[in-house]
């Protein structure tokens, strides 16, 4: 097995979300229509930065929700996709997303499956005014045609490679890796 190559460190990760942050209250002329919902597991620590660099510039309390989209995948009861897929968390949205700008954000943009899923679950919860998508990573790779509106960092890498993004970790040891072969 190779070593994790790193390929954002923790000033880089911050340095792309206050970006990122920024372009989104740009683009939507403001932020008094934003909630911002964070996909469990790592899509939520990046949705929780997001909405504090956007309440920082903007003086606001941004909604803030998450999502659990484990039973929305399209994988689930699969013989194909392995041992059953555990629930990560739950999804904690307190706030009606009804005409809302809804910011989801996720970690790596890859297949497009995964947001597909939070979509349909979204759906569910109500009718937002528009769905925008947040990506730290965008690995390309799709498999339907979903493409983030923001990203940190877009990226070119093998299928057999993994790209990790860790950020629930001590300051300083933060930093997105690509792995080969299950490292990492």
């Amino acid at each position: 097995m190779a070593e994790p190559k790193a390929i954002l460190d923790a000033d880089d990760i911050q340095r792309a979300i206050r970006r990122i942050a920024q372009q989104v209250v740009e683009f939507n002329g403001g932020a008094e229509d934003l909630v911002i919902v964070g996909v469990h597991t790592q899509g939520v620590f990046i949705a929780q930065r997001i909405a504090a660099a956007i309440n920082d510039a903007e003086d606001m309390d941004a909604p803030l929700g998450t999502m659990d989209i484990t039973l929305y995948r399209d994988d689930v009861g699969m013989r194909s996709a392995g041992p059953a897929i555990p629930a990560r968390g739950g999804t904690d949205i307190p706030f009606d997303i009804t005409d809302r700008i809804v910011v989801l954000v996720d970690d790596v943009i890859h297949t497009g499956r995964s947001i597909r899923a939070a979509m349909d679950q979204l759906m569910d919860l109500g009718r937002p005014k528009k769905i925008q998508l947040v990506g730290l990573i965008d690995r390309g790779g799709r498999e339907l045609p979903i493409r983030p509106d923001f990203v940190g960092r877009e990226m070119s890498i093998a299928e057999e490679e993994d790209v990790r993004v860790r950020l629930d970790v001590p300051e300083g040891e933060q930093a997105v890796v690509v792995t080969r072969d299950g490292a990492g």
